[in-house]
């Protein structure tokens, strides 16, 4: 249903973690993981989109049982080749549609990844693939960004989010259909290269009701993986679901 895969191909999957390096560093990644074990309990996790196994590797050290959903190939192919990736099973296809046997006491999606899906048709059917993996009482995990609408001036479409030495960040809004395209600028041996990708945000109350629409209901919402309150000037959410029991 996506196009994720056009985006995250062999050239992006070659760098993915060098570039994600920040996303590794013990002081993000142990709290995502103790908040992802607490949540999984004695049951197995499915992560959507597992990419190279940042989350699920560690996750799957601590003794829960991970299985992934994966549309890009070549990003499957770096989490296999990892130390304890072989353990991980992979499933390739995307997030919105693809089943996997049995049930999960965890689904869970990172990274603002739920964006990826462009539309609110395919973000409504993620949710419901979600509760279709769930048992009983599971419950479905979104890590995602809070629209930064607030920093756009009247009349204003770019956002520059990063600009530093010979990279930068620009995010351009489509406001009118809560369209985003990242845009990412950086110098390399001399030549300026451009990574665009499109996304959909999304807004809290929004992912309430796609979990309301696939039999789940809103159990706890904070505003980052340590348990900080979320607030209206939370910049970011870490929302759970749960099937009823």
């Amino acid at each position: 249903m996506d196009d994720t895969d056009g985006y995250f191909d062999e050239p992006v999957a070659a760098t993915y973690d060098e570039d994600a390096a920040d996303r590794f560093a013990p002081e993000v990644l142990d709290p995502a993981v103790d908040f992802l074990v607490e949540k999984a309990g004695h049951g197995r996790a499915l992560e959507f989109a597992i990419g190279t196994g940042r989350v699920a590797l560690p996750l799957a050290a601590r003794g829960v049982p991970v299985h992934g959903i994966e549309l890009s190939e070549a990003m499957a192919a770096k989490l296999c080749v990892k130390p304890g990736g072989d353990a991980i099973g992979v499933t390739i296809g995307d997030i919105a549609s693809t089943t996997v046997d049995g049930s999960f006491s965890l689904v869970f999606l990172v990274f603002n990844t739920i964006m990826n899906l462009t539309t609110q048709s395919e973000q409504v059917a993620c949710f419901r693939n979600a509760a279709a993996h769930l048992r009983p009482g599971g419950c479905f995990v979104i890590e995602v960004m809070v629209p930064e609408l607030r920093r756009l001036p009247p009349g204003e479409t770019h956002h520059v989010f990063t600009a530093a030495g010979d990279a930068w960040g620009i995010d351009e809004y489509d406001v009118a259909n809560q369209g985003l395209v990242s845009h990412h600028l950086d110098v390399v041996d001399g030549t300026l290269e451009r990574f665009s990708v499109p996304f959909r945000y999304v807004w809290p109350a929004e992912l309430d009701l796609m979990a309301e629409l696939a039999g789940m209901t809103l159990r706890e919402r904070w505003g980052g993986w340590k348990g900080d309150p979320f607030t209206g000037e939370s910049r970011q959410h870490v929302s759970v679901w749960e099937r009823p029991a």
